[in-house]
């Protein structure tokens, strides 16, 4: 699809007026785009055949990432109207600006993936901006001449994008997720290889998964393809980094890609490991925020499928785990390599059943149904245990918005409760 003229020059429709979206219309204000009409489901009442008139008419339809076309009022005049659909991460492309990016995205790691890297030019003092499904919306970023753009894209953003370049194109991984939204993981992969399709032989894919790779040379993708070895980080350079947040699975992952990138930038390998060495991880992701008496708390909030929640699991002993929320289309729990770690597990949210039916039979379990009882739950069983070190792990394999607002709010509570009880029985 080619771009039909300049920005300022195009009618526009925006629908949905979140964060994305609202950043849409100022940024189009801001390029002074006579024609742009808006539709937001909450906000909106009036009007509607209007805008549905204007779908018709705009040069280009801009959605926020959280809107499916099949599941909205708007389906059929969407579908008619597809190859107009854009994103955010077009409109940031489709003003070719002078400067390097990078697009990182993957079903897990990849925010902590972005601020590594983010952390790691920092240190190198570029001038990094950071933006996409992390932090602000990349239209908001203020970009000066030299600057080096990372994007976090989700295969939300990804399943409608037309006009994405980036000079460097990353997928950490992909494992089955979000079905619900794509209805097939062929679907889901093919969002995620969008980042690929515009790019020419200047610029480079990075890739780790035999069948990827295997995948994007089938497709005859013109860019240079960086195949990132698991054993690419060398040993020398694993000794000299102490951060052990990131020497374990899956953030190793996370770190070999951001050392590939890193000799891609020429970045000193002393500049390499002091970054690594003093990087923070992100909240909510295996955050062990609390130890007290041989009992480790540890936040895994962000942890929205089995898949994201097994690492936690393998890597930690004598759980107590607490699970549950809104469960992911066709999520499998396969706990055979994991039970042995596991003491018992505490389920929350509405769907108690369908967690039950995933653990029965492999581990012992208790319906907690909500987070304070869960807490509550857990340290009846923990306050007897006097000597073996123990693991209580918040990892809920689903969604929150059953009962949260979204992984942040839901994780932060876990952090309050859990810590009001150690201050009053620890």
């Amino acid at each position: 699809m080619k771009i039909l003229k300049s920005i300022k020059d195009n009618s526009y429709a925006v629908y949905g007026l979140g964060l994305s979206g609202n950043s849409t219309f100022k940024f189009l204000k801001k390029k002074n785009v006579k024609k742009i009409y808006t539709w937001d489901d909450k906000k909106n009442k009036k009007n509607i055949n209007l805008f549905k008139k204007r779908l018709d008419e705009v040069d280009y339809i801009i959605i926020s990432p959280g809107i499916n076309v099949k599941k909205t009022k708007f389906k059929s005049i969407l579908f008619r109207n597809k190859k107009k659909i854009i994103t955010d991460l077009d409109l940031f492309y489709m003003q070719k600006l002078p400067i390097k990016s990078i697009v990182i995205t993957g079903t897990n790691g990849k925010s902590t993936a972005c601020k590594l890297i983010q952390h790691i030019f920092k240190t190198n003092k570029l001038d990094v901006k950071l933006g996409g499904n992390i932090g602000k919306p990349v239209l908001d970023l203020k970009i000066g001449r030299r600057s080096l753009v990372i994007i976090e894209a989700s295969s939300f953003q990804l399943s409608y994008t037309k006009f994405i370049k980036p000079n460097f194109a990353v997928i950490l991984n992909i494992n089955s997720d979000h079905l619900d939204w794509h209805n097939t993981i062929k679907n889901y992969t093919n969002s995620k290889f969008k980042i690929f399709s515009n790019q020419d032989d200047n610029d480079v894919a990075l890739l780790s998964n035999k069948k990827l790779t295997k995948l994007f040379k089938k497709k005859n993708y013109l860019s240079k393809l960086k195949i990132v070895e698991k054993n690419f980080l060398k040993t020398k350079i694993k000794k000299k980094i102490t951060n052990n947040y990131l020497i374990t699975d899956p953030n190793l992952t996370n770190l070999t890609f951001a050392y590939k990138i890193s000799t891609l930038f020429r970045i000193k390998e002393k500049i390499f490991i002091k970054a690594v060495n003093n990087f923070k991880g992100l909240p909510h992701r295996h955050e062990i925020f609390l130890k007290k008496n041989k009992i480790t708390f540890i936040n895994d909030s962000k942890a929205t499928s089995f898949e994201s929640t097994k690492y936690a699991l393998k890597n930690n002993k004598n759980i107590f785990w607490i699970v549950g929320g809104l469960p992911k289309l066709r999520d499998n729990f396969n706990l055979l390599d994991v039970s042995s770690n596991i003491i018992k597990s505490f389920i929350i949210g509405k769907k108690t059943n369908y967690f039950k039916n995933q653990v029965a039979k492999k581990i012992k379990y208790k319906i907690s149904f909500d987070l304070k009882n869960a807490i509550k739950d857990v340290f009846k069983e923990l306050l007897p245990i006097r000597d073996d070190k123990i693991t209580v792990l918040f990892s809920p394999a689903s969604a929150s918005y059953d009962q949260f607002n979204n992984f942040t709010e839901r994780g932060d509570q876990f952090k309050k409760i859990t810590k009001d009880y150690v201050k009053k029985f620890l």
